[in-house]
């Protein structure tokens, strides 16, 4: 078993090393699922490895002592003690920052819902500080402010509305969510949550370009925002939603979009499957283990 329950707990650097390769060089809706995907899978794997360490502890129960004197019958220990306790500590560590990652990502999205009345969709909220964000909800909403539309012209601002619209439509709030939820339980995963983010940008600036017809115009109005924001600390990185790359993504949108190929996910695709293997391993060999000592 102790093979077994380690591995998962490292296969999420199999994830990040695909996150870099598939940054480039795969279309951008292509690499946000997969990425998603293999996140949220590997994270899953590393809680449960966590958790299989931390119930090995329940060998040493006053009541499971009293028990083996009694039957003669113990529990072979497939880890040492303070490994179960250190993964107990981890664990716990994992979930606090879960839960801190999702309250501050509901907060501020809570906050800018709260920015003013909408009308078709759109909030223009009368703040000096220049912000374009999707803000997400039931029915999500774009929040422009009126210092944004001070440095956009009326082609930028058509540009910047069709990006924040592609955010709204194609959920991109969920995947940056989940690829941080992931990062939160396996600090391993925070490459790939960072290619995340990255992508949906991306998706939304291709996505803005093909409704348009015109990849210059949003090339110019994704670099004319980002420096207008670039002086101001905007709440919208919260949300996971707003940012990325700048450089790198006027350039994608000077290129055609890559066509993207199946090998280049077969690094998360290794990741997940090796993972769900060895968990299934481990967690058989845990209740072979929990049979011999409840059966004797």
């Amino acid at each position: 078993m102790t093979v077994a329950v380690y591995l998962p707990l490292l296969l999420p650097v199999l994830v990040a090393l695909a996150a870099r390769h598939l940054a480039d060089r795969a279309r951008p809706r292509t690499a946000v699922l997969a990425l998603v995907s293999a996140s949220v899978l590997t994270a899953a794997a590393s809680l449960w490895s966590l958790l299989l360490l931390v119930l090995t502890l329940f060998d040493d129960l006053p009541a499971m002592e009293a028990l083996n004197s009694r039957s003669g019958m113990h529990l072979p220990e497939p880890v040492p003690d303070w490994v179960a306790v250190t993964a107990a500590v981890i664990l716990a560590a994992c979930l606090i920052n879960l839960a801190r990652d999702v309250h501050l990502r509901h907060g501020t999205a809570r906050r800018l819902r709260s920015a003013g009345p909408t009308a078709d969709g759109v909030v223009v909220a009368d703040w000096s500080e220049p912000l374009a964000v999707a803000v997400p909800g039931r029915p999500g909403q774009v929040l422009l402010t009126t210092g944004m539309l001070r440095v956009l012209d009326a082609d930028e601002r058509r540009a910047v509305l069709a990006h924040e619209r592609a955010h709204l439509a194609h959920r991109h709030h969920l995947a940056v969510l989940l690829s941080s939820a992931a990062a939160s339980v396996n600090p391993l995963l925070r490459p790939a949550r960072d290619a995340v983010t990255y992508q949906v940008e991306r998706w939304a600036d291709e996505e803005a370009a093909a409704g348009l017809g015109n990849r210059d115009l949003v090339a110019r109005a994704v670099a004319r925002a980002a420096l207008a924001t670039a002086d101001y600390r905007t709440p919208a990185p919260a949300l996971g939603v707003h940012g990325g790359v700048i450089v790198r993504r006027v350039k994608a949108l000077h290129r055609p979009e890559p066509a993207g190929a199946r090998w280049q996910l077969a690094l998360p695709a290794a990741a997940v499957i090796a993972c769900i293997v060895l968990e299934a391993t481990a967690t058989l060999s845990f209740f072979e283990l929990l049979n011999a000592w409840l059966i004797g």
